[in-house]
């Protein structure tokens, strides 16, 4: 079977029923990948630097030899490694399981960086054994160019808005649920935003590796808008009204600023009712990571708030420290919320809620929902 060098729209169609087999490093795969790929590293990280070193200081040929030691050793057991990851995956269409039996259990995809001597290596190596072997013209360099230039895009987007401790993002689930279109960017940030948000979740992807699932996200929820012809609300993708950084990772500017013209549906909840939910959510954490918490924010948020929060930690009354930060965090958010917006008042519905609950102020987002 020949091997095939397909684009990256083509790799990436092919990606949804087919393994993709990142060659690069552990280290480069660790950085950022295409999500959903599996690391099938031809060289160690300290290998590629020995043989990328030796092709710039002495010649192409030297650093192909040392290449061939180091791949010479582990053909077989690469081999292995993919004969076993095949077996173990199920088709993941229908379209998939119309197709041959042989091509769907020996077909994979293969990309290293640039679409070189990594990729090409391994193919051959796959191909020779039996393998269907597609790889991607380009190589990884080329999938960060399409990753960019989806952020070019005008998409159908909705902000879903409110002050911190609305349940916002179990409203998104919530709507997800009833089949809207639902991009969670905190979610795929692994932070909720405020300097409490890294609390409780996974360590954060790299920028890079933000930008690749974000971008497969927007080109999902587009593709569905494309599709459904008849219910309009799935005509429309949601986000979260977020300030354009995240943690440690930023919303792409040319996205963000799109975000901040689109139309805002603001969950209008009594200040307790999020109280009570902030304290229940975040209170349970140990007091020393609140406290770091806090002294983050310290400079913004005064001497005499800090003190005073820091206080009512100390004499375990959460719930009055946290009243303390909800303050300030409301004030900041109305700044955030018209910061870059022009006519303000056209774009921003208020939903009024009584409380925080998923369900009831998810069912009142869909009854004011109005395609504009």
């Amino acid at each position: 079977m020949a091997i095939q060098r397909v684009s990256i729209t083509e790799f990436l169609s092919l990606a949804e029923n087919f393994p993709v087999l990142d060659v690069r490093s552990p280290g480069e795969y660790a950085h950022a990948h295409i999500p959903g790929a599996y690391s099938l590293p031809l060289f160690t990280d300290e290998e590629r630097k020995v043989v990328g070193t030796a092709y710039k200081q002495e010649s192409k040929q030297v650093a192909v030899k040392l290449g061939l030691k180091y791949f010479g050793v582990k053909m077989v057991e690469m081999v292995e490694l993919v004969e076993k990851l095949v077996k173990t995956l199920q088709p993941k269409s229908k379209k998939a399981e119309t197709s041959p039996t042989e091509f769907q259990s020996t077909t994979v995809l293969v990309h290293c960086w640039r679409g070189g001597m990594r990729s090409a290596g391994v193919a051959w190596l796959l191909d020779l054994y039996g393998f269907k072997v597609y790889t991607l013209a380009g190589g990884y360099k080329g999938y960060r160019n399409w990753v960019l230039e989806q952020f070019e895009k005008e998409y159908p987007i909705h902000i879903l808005g409110g002050y911190t401790g609305s349940g916002k993002t179990e409203v998104l689930k919530s709507l997800l649920k009833r089949g809207y279109t639902v991009i969670d960017l905190e979610g795929i940030a692994h932070h909720k935003g405020s300097a409490f948000g890294a609390m409780g979740l996974p360590p954060q992807p790299s920028q890079e590796h933000f930008e690749n699932i974000l971008a497969g996200k927007l080109v999902q929820g587009l593709s569905k808008s494309e599709s459904e012809e008849s219910i309009d609300f799935q005509k429309t993708i949601w986000l979260e009204d977020e300030s354009q950084r995240i943690g440690t990772v930023n919303i792409p500017s040319v996205l963000f600023q799109q975000m901040r013209k689109k139309k805002v549906y603001f969950l209008e909840i009594p200040f307790e009712s999020r109280l009570d939910y902030i304290n229940l959510h975040y209170g349970k954490f140990e007091k020393s990571e609140l406290v770091n918490a806090i002294i983050r924010i310290k400079k913004r948020l005064g001497g005499l708030e800090t003190k005073t929060a820091m206080n009512f930690l100390l004499e375990d009354n959460t719930k009055d420290a946290f009243r303390v930060l909800l303050q300030y965090y409301d004030k900041l958010y109305g700044k955030n919320l018209e910061n870059n917006r022009e006519n303000i008042d056209q774009i921003v519905t208020k939903i009024e809620c009584e409380e925080v609950n998923d369900l009831a102020n998810a069912e009142k987002i869909a009854s004011n929902f109005v395609i504009k």
